[in-house]
């Protein structure tokens, strides 16, 4: 018999992201968020989208998850050249957005070609956040994925 689930032992779980949805584009090229995705967001009701660096995909993440990592950043010395050029690069790629009373998000259009997303989009859960792909660019990585390798992200991550 499992144990009982109680808001005590679910609070860790709380804001997380889970599962992955296939959306239309409306005619002005905006994406909805689905709403439990929403509810995780949270205050302020606003996600930072940027390019991912190693997939052909964008990267959403609500804004509050967001401040920790800028607090890193504004610490990083003035003089580091290698850093100071990867913010440059993805701060000015970069987006902040709310989202409107449906729940609809309009990510500028470098970022979608990025992602070569065009009429359809597949959003995908990372647990603290969430990646905008081309349902078929996302459908040739997952298959990609082996059972070893993901016996292999599970010993790595300690899982």
């Amino acid at each position: 018999m499992g144990d009982r689930v109680t808001a005590e032992s679910a609070a860790p779980l709380t804001g997380l992201f889970v599962s992955q949805f296939r959306h239309a584009l409306d005619p002005k090229r905006r994406i909805t968020i689905p709403a439990p995705w929403r509810e995780v967001i949270g205050q302020p009701p606003q996600v930072f989208v940027l390019p991912s660096v190693t997939d052909p995909c964008v990267v959403v993440y609500p804004a509050r998850f967001m401040s920790d990592r800028i607090e890193r950043i504004r610490k990083l010395s003035m003089a580091d050249d290698k850093a100071r050029q990867f913010l440059r690069t993805l701060a000015s790629r970069s987006e902040l957005l709310s989202w409107d009373v449906q729940g609809r998000i309009r990510v500028k259009d470098e970022l979608l070609a990025h992602a070569h997303i065009t009429d359809e989009v597949m959003l995908v859960s990372h647990f603290d956040g969430f990646e905008l792909w081309n349902p078929r660019h996302w459908e040739a990585a997952a298959r990609r994925v082996t059972p070893r390798d993901l016996r292999m992200g599970s010993k790595q991550i300690g899982f």
